[in-house]
């Protein structure tokens, strides 16, 4: 079950990043504007972000199971169709359909471990989870720019939407089963009770720091070596692949880590709140030194945040599977995941700007710092307590005292 929810975000980074690697070859042949191609860039979020939270629903009202497939299906089609647009309009059209398809992802996949992989092993569920997604740029941006260079860009898309189609096969063979109690329990934990936890708006914006630093990152690292700190562009590509690489090896490891803490007496909530919150004091401390720092500080700030950012990558999603149980994870996610990624729209443009306005990175990093308190802020002080929350009492108009769940 949980290698092939890896597999499916695998699938899910590989063909969200396929336009970016194909970006100058489309822009020759569709003829298309630097500001059509930032519009592509930011469209696919747009519906990302907004259906998130209807996802989340429909996959705790008809299934995590088959929601996840249907998403699949959706942007596995959207991606492949892109081999034979006309267009800036149809391929526009395709972004936003593969935001829909995509915005499956993580709201399912929190559905369906909450209700299946016991507390004390969530770490290492979501820490091989997380590696997958975060190999998917590294081995999408290498496989894509082989592709295009043999084959060309639209078969490309092609061969990555076909090949995702695949993940169905193996999938039609899986059976969630989802306990009686459960299915009563989502009936009491109503989305406006959602709304109301103040651990929900502490999770959100603890995503929305996460995700900002890691978008900056992603966008503007290339381009910061290049400008900054002088890097040819073969020096660049070996440097920032192998930062990369860091990031989603270090994912496992966080994992592992946690669930090796708790299985041997650790507290959950200790456990979680520790490597979250000292992630985001070295989110603080990176963004720093790569703006302020030397050459030697800097470089080395670059793989000490990949680092963390790995580290912490299994908690964003385990401590919302914990605190919302089986009855309300996927919706919990979907509202989390929609706050989180509206990071995606603001942080490449804001960047944009700052570096226009000022001529350097600088500011853009230390507006990357101050960020990453809010995290802090949110994940330290604004979570009462990593445990699953008893919706039945609240329910009741009891007070609710959170208790851990262990399997």
């Amino acid at each position: 079950m949980v290698l092939l929810l890896a597999a499916v975000l695998f699938l899910n980074y590989v063909d969200r990043g396929a336009l970016p690697t194909a970006a100058h070859h489309i822009q020759q042949d569709l003829h298309l504007t630097f500001s059509q191609l930032g519009v592509l860039g930011s469209a696919f979020f747009w519906t990302y972000a907004l259906v998130q939270i209807p996802m989340g629903w429909l996959a705790e009202r008809y299934g995590a199971h088959r929601v996840l497939a249907c998403g699949l299906a959706t942007w596995a089609l959207a991606t492949l169709l892109v081999g034979v647009v006309p267009g800036f309009g149809m391929l526009l059209v395709l972004r936003l359909l593969l935001g829909v398809g995509e915005s499956v992802g993580f709201p399912c996949m929190s559905k369906i471990l909450a209700s299946t992989v016991p507390s004390q092993s969530l770490g290492t569920a979501n820490g091989i989870i997380a590696f997958a997604y975060l190999m998917g740029p590294v081995v999408g941006t290498f496989a894509g720019g082989v592709l295009m260079s043999a084959y060309g860009w639209r078969a490309t898309f092609v061969i990555f939407g076909a090949v995702s189609l695949l993940w169905l096969l193996p999938w039609s063979r899986v059976r969630v089963q989802h306990r009686p109690e459960e299915e009563r329990a989502t009936q009491i934990a109503t989305t406006g009770m959602i709304l109301k936890q103040r651990a929900l708006w502490g999770t959100g914006l603890g995503h929305f720091s996460s995700n900002y630093t890691f978008y900056f990152m992603l966008s503007w690292l290339p381009l910061y070596l290049v400008h900054e700190r002088g890097f040819s562009d073969t020096e660049m590509t070996r440097f920032a692949s192998a930062a990369y690489f860091v990031n989603a090896a270090f994912a496992i490891f966080g994992g592992w880590a946690l669930d090796r803490y708790i299985v041997r007496g650790g507290s959950v909530n200790v456990g979680y709140k520790m490597v979250l919150g000292v992630a985001h004091l070295g989110y603080i401390a990176c963004m720093l030194c790569m703006a302020l720092g030397p050459r030697p500080v800097a470089l080395a700030a670059i793989f000490v945040y990949q680092a963390v950012c790995g580290i912490q990558s299994p908690g964003v999603f385990a401590v919302s599977q914990i605190i919302a149980g089986p009855a309300a994870a996927g919706r919990w996610v979907g509202i989390q995941n929609t706050i989180g990624n509206l990071a995606g729209i603001v942080a490449p443009a804001l960047t944009g700007y700052l570096i226009d306005w000022t001529g350097h990175f600088t500011l853009a990093f230390v507006m990357a710092a101050a960020v990453g308190v809010i995290g802090f802020v949110g994940y330290v002080f604004m979570i009462p307590r990593v445990a699953e929350l008893d919706w039945q009492a609240q329910t009741a108009g009891r007070s609710s005292m959170p208790s851990t769940r262990v399997g």
